[in-house]
């Protein structure tokens, strides 16, 4: 199934980024130096729209081509039905070598299926992470870091499945502690140099298949700790700030927060201080991704290799009275950067379509040679059609620059809320489903059935004014769109196929690899 000259395939995603506080994307302080320098020899895109707010459906979307509202992995134990193959599952039925190296545990520990199709899935998250080198201990050691690992797997998952145990770990004595002892954020630099150790013996060993290797680099999320050098390079003012640090210090132990709306809502320089260390960390962790992608060009791994570089999701500080990731589809939260290097990817161009990172799927596809598991009717079938390659000359593509986003409340969130602060979950409308329809330079956001607001992103990209009075019609017209998604998608769903027909041949495949019962 392979072609001689099928790419490598390199995806690296900076869990929770916001793209405006990337220098690339016009922050004024220097934060991503290594990014903007890849940047420059890549495809920038403009407006990438996440299709979900947070971690878990934004990866399930990448890895599925689906929408959220098809693929229904929209909960923390939520897992994705067997009937939808994964990027992973197909480009190693294909004869791709499947590696991950995730510093999240939404993706490297929970039972959700998004390792599936993995031959290789080292995780550097939690309370057993696992990798490489791992497999040069003796087998006893071995045999019993596995046990460990299926233990501590069974008790994190259960911190996802029970509303008790998860407000229970928000206690601010147990924060520090499980952030700091159980790999909450990972280990970015043994998971960057782990992946440089991997692709070396891989290069050295003359391997005739091809790679697909996954990054996930968690580094920028809460809680904030950068080191004092990178905060001094990029936030001079928070240096000797003692109000800043020990502001950072009490939110930082505050996990409770760090999903919630803010109540009462941030000071003006407390959310400063928290720009300023976001944009540290990011500053921090574009060290290591400069040193990955300079020593892959060194050894010349990239010289075939389509590279994506894109953030899952972003993450409000206060803005619009929200906080972290949770609730909603603003532009802060769900507008991500994304970058991409490859044969059809033209150095130096900024592209200005509205496009869905979903289409990642598809464009890995396109570029390795292989369709879906789809009938040819299904319109997801087509990843000649729905490759970002289409949209690199800045006019509407196949989708015609329509992109849509959604927000499914985390219901344990909303359980802790419950137990908090219940009066807010009713006036934020928190239980409702937040969809977002981007079409041309117009937005539409809905709560529910209801409209929440219109805006004009080119001139107001932080979605200040509501211009919905305006233009009712653009507004019907958008609304109608959101009804024909949701219709689609339950469309999808019908009897519970999810994602059409699978290949008989691939299911077989799939069966082989020990992917499906």
């Amino acid at each position: 199934m392979l072609r001689n000259d099928n790419p490598n395939i390199l995806l690296i995603v900076l869990d929770t980024v916001r793209r405006d506080r990337l220098s690339a994307y016009g922050n004024p302080r220097e934060t991503s130096p290594e990014l903007d320098a890849f940047a420059a020899r890549a495809t920038l895109f403009e407006r990438a729209i996440a299709p979900a707010q947070w971690t878990t459906p934004s990866h399930a979307s990448m890895f599925t081509g689906l929408y959220p509202s098809v693929h229904r992995v929209t909960q923390g134990n939520s897992k994705l039905a067997e009937s939808i193959p994964t990027l992973a599952e197909i480009l190693g039925c294909a004869g791709y070598h499947t590696v991950a190296f995730c510093n999240n545990a939404l993706v490297a520990v929970l039972d959700n299926g998004l390792r599936r199709g993995f031959e290789h899935f080292y995780s550097y998250a939690g309370a057993a992470p696992n990798r490489p080198v791992d497999a040069r201990h003796s087998p006893l050691r071995r045999a019993l870091a596995v046990r460990f690992r299926r233990f501590a797997r069974r008790v994190e998952n259960q911190f996802a499945r029970s509303d008790r145990l998860f407000c229970i770990s928000m206690y601010p004595w147990l924060v520090p502690i499980w952030t700091r002892y159980i790999n909450y954020k990972g280990h970015t630099e043994q998971s960057v140099n782990d992946l440089i150790d991997y692709w070396r013996q891989y290069i050295s060993r003359s391997a005739e298949h091809p790679l697909f290797v996954f990054l996930n680099l968690m580094g920028t999320h809460l809680p904030y700790n950068p080191p004092r050098d990178a905060i001094v390079r990029v936030a001079p003012e928070l240096r000797n700030d003692r109000y800043a640090h020990a502001f950072m210090h009490r939110f930082n132990t505050n996990a409770a927060r760090w999903s919630s709306p803010p109540d009462p809502p941030l000071k003006d320089w407390e959310r400063a201080a928290l720009r300023g260390f976001h944009d540290a960390e990011i500053a921090h962790q574009d060290g290591y991704l400069g040193h990955l992608l300079n020593t892959l060009r060194g050894m010349g791994a990239l010289d075939n290799t389509l590279v994506i570089i894109v953030a899952d999701h972003g993450e409000l500080h206060g803005d619009h009275g929200f906080f972290g990731h949770g609730f909603a589809v603003y532009q802060e939260l769900v507008h991500v950067p994304l970058i991409i290097s490859g044969e059809r990817f033209p150095r130096g161009v900024r592209v200005s379509t509205n496009v869905s990172t979903r289409r990642i799927f598809y464009t890995v596809l396109e570029a390795a040679g292989l369709k879906p598991p789809l009938g040819e009717a299904d319109p997801n079938a087509d990843v000649a059609r729905l490759t970002l390659a289409n949209a690199t000359d800045g006019h509407p593509d196949a989708e015609e620059g329509v992109a849509y986003t959604e927000a499914y409340p985390p219901k344990t969130i909303l359980s802790m809320l419950h137990r908090r602060n219940p009066a807010i979950i009713e006036r934020l409308q928190l239980g409702q489903v937040r969809r977002g329809v981007y079409n041309g330079n117009y937005k539409l956001t809905t709560v529910g059935e209801r409209v929440e607001g219109l805006y004009a992103i080119d001139s107001d990209p932080t979605e200040r004014c509501d211009v919905a009075c305006d233009y009712p019609e653009l507004v019907a017209e958008l609304q109608h769109k959101i009804d024909e998604f949701i219709a689609e998608a339950e469309r999808q769903r019908a009897d519970g196929d999810t994602s059409g027909e699978i290949n008989p041949e691939l299911k077989e495949h799939l069966r082989a690899l020990g992917y499906m019962d």
